[in-house]
């Protein structure tokens, strides 16, 4: 049986949140991870952006933004219907997009200030810590971000939160102002689903030997 093929890179965060959707879905697919210095043809071909995630379906159909691949395992196995209310709803659209944009935007130029004006640095930090300061004072105080159940704005924000952790992670483990945040991300990173999404694969080559996530459950 044909299964959907997914191009994806450990680390970005775009390929995280996917991943996350697929397990969260039971859905299973061939992975190709991708090495972004030296991107396969075959990726190029059906989706010039050149960036991961890239899922092609099992009727030839290309998705290559992270959204629409979430919300394609979505159309398959709704685990977040209902959960939430349809403010919930709104409020999640709108803070993705932040994310998305601002607070992305602002990460690249403080993580990989080397690359930008790096003068700058402090600046594009406090953007995010201005940003997260706001998502505290909108955190349920549970564990996940609305309650105890995982949804949409869990996965789609929390792999940004991370790479901002990761620029400087003595510093941010002692930040005072964002309890809520931290003890938000550190059950993340503590999590099987983290676990079960970032597995070690081998960088596809067209003559490999097929690899497939999920991988294999991590329960402990």
């Amino acid at each position: 049986m044909e299964l959907p093929i997914l191009y994806s890179f450990k680390r970005c965060p775009y390929a995280m949140r996917a991943r996350m959707a697929i397990f969260l879905t039971d859905t299973i697919c061939e992975i190709r991870e991708v090495k972004l210095s030296h991107k396969p043809l075959s990726m190029l071909e059906v989706s010039n952006k050149g960036t991961v995630p890239v899922l092609i379906d099992k009727n030839g159909k290309v998705y290559d933004e992270s959204l629409d691949i979430i919300n394609w395992a979505l159309r398959k196995n709704n685990i977040f219907n209902e959960n939430i209310t349809v403010e919930q709803v709104s409020y999640s659209h709108e803070l993705i997009a932040e994310f998305d944009k601002d607070f992305k935007f602002h990460l690249d130029r403080y993580k990989y200030s080397s690359r930008y004006i790096s003068d700058e640095k402090l600046f594009h930090r406090d953007a995010c810590m201005t940003i997260l300061k706001k998502l505290e004072s909108s955190y349920s105080k549970d564990v996940w971000f609305f309650d105890n159940k995982i949804n949409m704005i869990d996965i789609c924000i929390l792999p940004f939160i991370r790479q901002f952790r990761i620029a400087d992670t003595n510093w941010f483990d002692a930040l005072e102002e964002i309890p809520e945040i931290q003890g938000w991300l550190n059950r993340f990173l503590e999590s099987n689903l983290l676990k079960n999404i970032m597995i070690n694969y081998n960088t596809w080559e067209p003559e490999n030997k097929k690899e497939f996530f999920p991988y294999k459950p991590i329960e402990s």
